[in-house]
């Protein structure tokens, strides 16, 4: 049977095909803007054949429905990072959180930690052999099928055909569903003078013939629009968005000087706009891997001058960092954002970055501390911290004593709290030195 057969094979609906699911069955979706979004749409029209359906999932970008109340019955979501559609029902009791480093969730489900039962994604339509492409998303997505009993794909024309290790043949799918629709965008976000100065600072710490790691949002995308005059940038990264594109097409990101995957865009998923999509559409430059390669931080310490920008939420005088919960809150997750920087820590000639606006709630609290707050989750230790980033400067703290990490960290603190930062450690004589 050939390939062609094969698929008109497994060709079916979505209906169909979601009967496969049983209940008590671990779920895992296809990973962020990759969500097969008619796939979990019928999951959610047919719930009443299901109790206690677990879904798993790192970033949701869909409209996570079966977190909502009304649907405690038929789903449980595990969540391996909270966003806005799973915030709420985490830190209510209604979902489960569970803690781990995005590097290492293809281990979870092919060793058998978290087995998966069904796996549903989206795939671009096949090539002239068969393969179809994870596109946007084969991070976790492409493991959790190979490790699934089951799998179910969604095949979308809107999935661009990326390169590297993204593909997979039809003769490996269980179910194979053709629908047709946009796939989930992120848009550009707001930027503000906050932001551009922090951008601004950032940038002035990245070299010519620096490999980059940006994650999603109003920073990276500064740091990338001050970025114009740079030369020979690498990028092997988690993610990118829009805001490289245009870096990248001016020959700026070029990966000519990268000593690990030469000429190479490295990364795992996508998250952006149309535009995005159709520039990595089968495009030779960008090589689309799963997240325990590209977040091992082994490889990333492999490339020269990897420059690892992450954000957080609160940083104490020590150099604690909570990136992913408010005291006791889970707010998201810690992502790969300690891959890259023990990646780059290990680096020859790089630097471990998180870049954070000095204040928070509009500059009612310093994001810069004493203290973490009570019940916060420790995301980075101080003996993991390197460079700190706000639009007041720059703290390098590696290397430093507490008490000359302490008066770092003050000086880029908004200037409003610092005299009140200087008095509460002014009693505790570890920082006297």
């Amino acid at each position: 049977m050939n390939w062609r057969q094969l698929y008109q094979k497994k060709l079916t609906t979505a209906e169909e095909a979601v009967k496969a699911i049983k209940s008590g069955d671990r779920v895992v979706l296809g990973h962020c803007c990759g969500e097969p979004q008619h796939l979990v749409k019928t999951l959610i029209a047919n719930k009443n054949r299901y109790t206690k359906v677990e879904i798993v999932h790192l970033v949701a970008m869909g409209a996570g429905e079966y977190c909502q109340p009304e649907n405690d019955a038929h789903f449980i979501h595990n969540s391996l990072f909270a966003g806005t559609s799973t915030r709420e029902a985490i830190n209510n009791g209604r979902a489960k959180f569970t803690p781990c480093f995005i590097s290492e969730v293809p281990r979870l489900f092919k060793e058998n930690i978290l087995p998966v039962d069904v796996t549903l994604c989206t795939i671009s339509p096949p090539d002239e052999h068969g393969y179809c492409s994870f596109g946007i998303s084969v991070d976790y997505t492409k493991p959790a099928v190979e490790a699934s009993q089951i799998s179910i794909a969604q095949v979308n024309r809107y999935m661009p055909r990326t390169l590297g290790d993204a593909f997979i043949h039809i003769s490996q799918i269980d179910y194979l569903v053709e629908y047709d629709e946009p796939l989930i965008e992120q848009q550009p976000p707001e930027i503000g003078p906050v932001e551009k100065e922090i951008g601004r600072n950032c940038a002035e710490l990245i070299e010519d013939g620096a490999c980059l790691q940006l994650g999603i949002g109003a920073i990276p995308d500064c740091i990338l629009a001050f970025l114009t005059h740079k030369k020979d940038l690498g990028l092997h990264t988690e993610m990118f968005s829009d805001g490289a594109v245009e870096l990248i097409e001016n020959g700026v990101i070029n990966c000519a000087q990268k000593n690990l995957n030469p000429g190479k865009i490295v990364a795992t998923f996508l998250m952006g706009t149309r535009k995005l999509y159709e520039f990595v559409d089968n495009n030779p430059l960008v090589e689309m891997h799963p997240v325990n390669y590209t977040n091992d931080p082994y490889i990333i310490g492999c490339n020269d001058k990897m420059i690892a920008i992450n954000s957080c939420l609160q940083v104490d005088l020590m150099g604690q960092v909570a990136s992913d919960s408010l005291g006791t809150r889970q707010y998201s997750g810690v992502g790969g954002q300690i891959d890259f920087m023990r990646g780059a820590s290990r680096s020859k000639g790089g630097k471990a970055i998180l870049a954070f606006p000095a204040t928070a709630a509009g500059g009612q609290y310093s994001r810069i501390v004493p203290c973490l707050d009570s019940g916060a989750t420790l995301t980075v230790s101080r003996y993991d911290a390197h460079y700190f980033v706000t639009e007041y400067g720059v703290a390098d703290v590696r290397g430093k004593s507490l008490g000359e990490r302490a008066k770092a960290l003050v000086n880029i603190a908004h200037p409003h709290f610092r005299a009140d930062l200087v008095r509460q450690i002014s009693g505790r004589k570890i920082f006297t030195q």
